[in-house]
């Protein structure tokens, strides 16, 4: 943005001491004239020889000189010490304008770093490191996303490429297996890009926010997936508190389906449990789906909300999903001005918490069920 250019802030300031520093000089001597010179009197009448005493006219002209003179002094003192201080005071300011113009330029890990005691300008910069930080951990994010976004939108188009080559290089080959692998592939491609598609628009919270129960959304969830549990001989548990809060109905619907499919498909082989529960406290409402499982270590489990992660494995079976599932679920609470908490259980599996601000209403109690 162009602008006409005007003084600086250290010139501004430089005037300013200056300026303060004349007018006091002026009130003091203003000060001297009102309690002590308009007292003299103008004539002096002498009866007889004695000591010269002067009058009011003779002290103005012996103060007068020896006044501007000091003026003088204060004027060429408070600019060139207020120059001083001004640099001195700005020195920090500087600083944080030359990391503003790196920022400017795309470079994030730079940090101003100022030492000293706690002060408006400390705080400014602390505050500028702090929104650095997150700039280049948000960029790398991005970066690593856009590389894993490309990787597995990439597969399916080679997988498909590879299918029509092979169909094109034998036309006697049975169509109906290629059609049904190109169907399948087809279908990978749409739910990756519908996930695509959800995850930036969570990002940019391009949403309404009604009033929700999510215990409800749950119990919707997971009767969705009942059929998907009874396949693979899981049991599902519901139960929990009414937990009212303000979102996205169809976001909230798709962030709880996600942790009950996987807490669903990363379980045992066969007789595994979910448990699927809500609580309400003063502020806040929380979900809380667990599953039976695997052994899962603290530094796995802190990697999956990261995109295209898949827990242990990267088999890829029907079930498979496209490896956002966490990264959405992280997404939409953070939307909603959540909190998510993943921690691996002792005997096995996952514990994946949800909290979500509250809305003020009276509480009740859900009737655990068992599928």
């Amino acid at each position: 943005m162009d602008r006409e250019p005007g003084l600086s802030v250290r010139l501004k300031l430089t005037l300013s001491y200056a300026g303060f520093l004349m007018l006091a000089g002026a009130l003091l001597l203003v000060a001297v004239w009102v309690f002590l010179l308009r007292y003299v009197p103008d004539h002096v009448v002498i009866n007889g020889p004695g000591p010269f005493v002067p009058n009011q006219s003779d002290l103005v002209r012996a103060f007068a000189p020896r006044a501007a003179a000091v003026l003088a002094f204060l004027l060429v003192f408070g600019l060139v010490g207020g120059w001083i201080l001004a640099g001195r005071m700005l020195s920090p300011l500087t600083r944080i304008t030359d990391a503003t113009r790196m920022a400017a330029n795309g470079s994030w890990s730079h940090r101003i770093q100022l030492n000293g005691r706690n002060d408006e300008f400390r705080e400014l910069a602390d505050a500028f490191d702090t929104m650095l930080a997150r700039l280049e951990a948000h960029d790398a994010e991005q970066q690593r996303f856009a590389a894993n976004a490309s990787h597995e939108l990439r597969t399916p188009l080679a997988i498909t490429q590879t299918i029509l080559d092979v169909a094109r290089k034998d036309p006697n080959r049975d169509s109906g297996e290629l059609v049904e692998r190109l169907h399948a592939v087809n279908i990978r491609a749409i739910d990756l890009t519908e996930a695509l598609l959800l995850l930036s628009r969570t990002d940019q919270r391009s949403f309404n926010g009604d009033r929700v129960d999510l215990s409800l959304i749950a119990e919707e969830a997971t009767e969705m997936l009942l059929p998907l549990a009874e396949e693979r001989g899981h049991n599902i548990e519901t139960s929990g508190d009414i937990t009212p809060t303000i979102g996205s109905h169809a976001l909230l619907l798709q962030m709880t389906t996600n942790l009950v499919h996987n807490a669903i498909v990363h379980n045992l082989p066969e007789r595994g449990t979910v448990w699927v529960t809500t609580s309400v406290h003063p502020k806040t409402v929380v979900l809380t789906v667990e599953n039976t499982g695997e052994k899962l270590t603290p530094r796995l489990v802190s990697t999956l909300v990261e995109p295209f992660q898949r827990g242990t494995e990267r088999i890829r079976t029907h079930h498979a999903g496209v490896g956002l599932g966490l990264a959405i679920v992280k997404s939409i609470t953070q939307a909603h001005d959540g909190t998510l908490t993943i921690t691996p259980r002792t005997g096995g599996g996952l514990q994946v918490t949800v909290q979500l601000p509250a809305t003020p209403t009276h509480t009740g109690r859900i009737e655990p069920a068992r599928a």
